[in-house]
C-alpha cells in the first residue's frame, strides 16, 4: 500500500497575517542595510507577528549555507560572501529598532577556518557597544566540533548561548547534513564549562517520525548537559523537495511536553505547533538568569 506522503494541515497551524507599518518598516531596513533574516529565508510563520512587534532574527555570514538539512528552507551551495562589515551594520539596525533582545544566528560556513565565530563575536561587541542595555542571544552551527571557535564566541560573553539538536538521536543523521547529535551535546556542554553563568538553549522540531519516548529523552540528554532553555515546535515542510511531516501534534500534546521539560528541571520551556527557536526569546533570557540566580543562592 502506497504511504500517504501529503499530511492535511490541522486546523490550529493557523499563521496570522500582520502586515502593518513595523512589519514593513523592519522590512525595508533589513533591505536597505543588506541584511539577512532567518525570519525570510527559513520562511518562519512567526514572522508577521514577530515583525510587527519590532522583533527579528539576524541572520549573518550570508544567505547560502554549506549544509543541506533535509528540514531547512535556507539556499545551500558554495558561499561567496564574507562580509567584515557586517557586525556593524546589525548593530545599526538593531540600534535603529531600539531593540531589548536580539537574536543573531547564521548559515552553517564549513568553508571558513573558524567557522565564522569571529562574525559572531564581533556582532556580539557592536550590538554591546551601541545599545548596552540590550541582551544578546546567539544561535551557532557547531563549527564542526571544533572548541577554539566556540570559544571565540563565549569570550564575546553573549547572554544566551544556543545550538539546536533539531530531533531525537535516531533521526539526526537523516534530517541534518553532517551535523551529529553527541557532538551537539558536546557543544552545548563545553559551552557551560567555558562559561558556566550563560544559559544554554536547544531546539527539537516534531513530526519526522520520532516516537514520545524518544522526545523525552532527548530532554533528558540535553538536561544531562545542563541545557537551561528548550524550545518545541511543529515541523511545517517548506517545499516538495524537503522532509514530509509525518504527524501534527496537538496544542495539548505540546502542553504536555512542556510540563514534562518543566518537570526536568529546563528553566523556561517555549511548546507550541507555530514554536521557532527564537520565538517570545525576549521573555527567555529574563526566565533563564531568575532561575540560575535561585540555583546559585541554594547551593
Amino acid at each position: 500500500m502506497a504511504k500517504n506522503l501529503q499530511q492535511p494541515k490541522p486546523d490550529w497551524i493557523r499563521i496570522k497575517l500582520t502586515t502593518g507599518e513595523n512589519y514593513q518598516d523592519i522590512k525595508d531596513m533589513m533591505r536597505s542595510k543588506t541584511l539577512h533574516t532567518v525570519c525570510e529565508e527559513a520562511r518562519c510563520p512567526n514572522i508577521y507577528e514577530c515583525w510587527a512587534n519590532r522583533t527579528a532574527t539576524f541572520m549573518i555570514l550570508g544567505d547560502i549555507c554549506t549544509r543541506a538539512c533535509r528540514f531547512c528552507a535556507v539556499n545551500t551551495g558554495k558561499p561567496t560572501e564574507l562580509d567584515l562589515q557586517e557586525p556593524e551594520r546589525v548593530a545599526e539596525a538593531a540600534e535603529k529598532m531600539n531593540l531589548r533582545h536580539c537574536v543573531v544566528t547564521s548559515v552553517a560556513r564549513d568553508d571558513l577556518q573558524d567557522g565564522g565565530a569571529s562574525i559572531f563575536a564581533g556582532t556580539i561587541k557592536a550590538i554591546r557597544a551601541r545599545l548596552p542595555f540590550c541582551s544578546v542571544e546567539v544561535l551557532i552551527p557547531d563549527f564542526q566540533g571544533d572548541e577554539a571557535s566556540l570559544q571565540i564566541v563565549m569570550d564575546a560573553k553573549p547572554d544566551i548561548l544556543n545550538h539546536n539538536i533539531e530531533t531525537v538521536e535516531r533521526l539526526s543523521d537523516r534530517v541534518r547534513a553532517r551535523a551529529k547529535y553527541r557532538r551537539s551535546l558536546e557543544l552545548l556542554q563545553r559551552a557551560k564549562a567555558m562559561q558556566a553563568d550563560i544559559p544554554t538553549k536547544s531546539s527539537i522540531m516534531l513530526g519526522v517520525g520520532e516516537e514520545w519516548d524518544e522526545i523525552l529523552q532527548a530532554m533528558d540528554d540535553l538536561r544531562a548537559v545542563d541545557c537551561d532553555i528548550l524550545t518545541i515546535g511543529q515541523y511545517l515542510q517548506p517545499s516538495p523537495q524537503h522532509l514530509h511531516v509525518e504527524k501534527y501534534y496537538t496544542p495539548e500534546q505540546f502542553a504536555m511536553l512542556k510540563e514534562e521539560g518543566l518537570k526536568r528541571g529546563f528553566s523556561h520551556v517555549e511548546s507550541g505547533p507555530l514554536v521557532r527557536s527564537s520565538y517570545h526569546a525576549h521573555e527567555q533570557v529574563d526566565s533563564a538568569k531568575k532561575h540560575m540566580k535561585g540555583v546559585s543562592a541554594q547551593s
